[in-house]
């Protein structure tokens, strides 16, 4: 159980992550206001320098994707 403190906190002094961690952790609501701010920025960088901000997000995603199938598929 030391090793998930020791992993929290250094999550935690991660500038803006950390921030965000322990607001999500307080509150779980909150995650949707991240979400929402995630997916502000994807669209103003995607308005600031076009359509390969949204290529790069996507490929971004391909691990993620991976690892909800690998997960789905375990059952």
């Amino acid at each position: 159980m030391s090793t998930d403190l020791t992993a929290n906190r250094r999550l935690h002094a991660v500038p803006v992550l950390g921030w965000i961690a322990r607001d999500i952790a307080q509150d779980p609501d909150s995650i949707w206001y991240a979400l929402v701010i995630l997916l502000t920025i994807l669209v103003l960088a995607v308005k600031t320098w076009g359509i390969m901000v949204l290529s790069l997000a996507a490929l971004a995603m391909v691990p993620v994707m991976f690892v909800l199938l690998f997960l789905i598929t375990r059952g």
